[in-house]
C-alpha cells in the first residue's frame, strides 16, 4: 500500500491531496509561476483548487508567507483563470 503524499493549502490550512492542489513555486532567480507538472525545482507553496481558498490565501498573505517573497498581481490573476479553467472541466 502506497502512501498518499499529504500538503498543507496556504489558503484553508487543511491536509489534503497532493495531486488535489495547485502548486505555486518561486524559482532560484526569483520567478512566481506556477508549476502544473509539481516537479520544477524551487521553493513551492500548494493552494486548494477552489476561488475561495485563493481569497483566503490572498487576504491573509499565505503564498506571500510560504514564499517569501512579494507576489505580483498577474500571478493572481493567473491563479483565478486556472481556477475557472478547472471549474469548467
Amino acid at each position: 500500500m502506497k502512501k498518499v503524499p499529504m500538503r498543507q493549502c496556504v489558503g484553508c490550512r487543511e491536509m489534503k491531496d497532493k495531486k488535489d492542489m495547485i502548486r505555486v513555486i518561486r524559482t532560484a532567480d526569483g520567478e512566481v509561476c506556477i508549476d502544473e507538472s509539481g516537479r520544477k525545482n524551487g521553493r513551492g507553496a500548494y493552494i486548494c483548487r477552489s476561488q475561495a481558498c485563493l481569497d483566503k490565501a490572498v487576504s491573509g498573505h499565505g503564498l506571500e508567507r510560504s514564499l517569501k517573497t512579494q507576489i505580483s498581481p498577474d500571478i493572481y490573476k493567473k491563479l483565478q483563470e486556472e481556477m475557472k479553467r478547472l471549474g469548467e472541466e
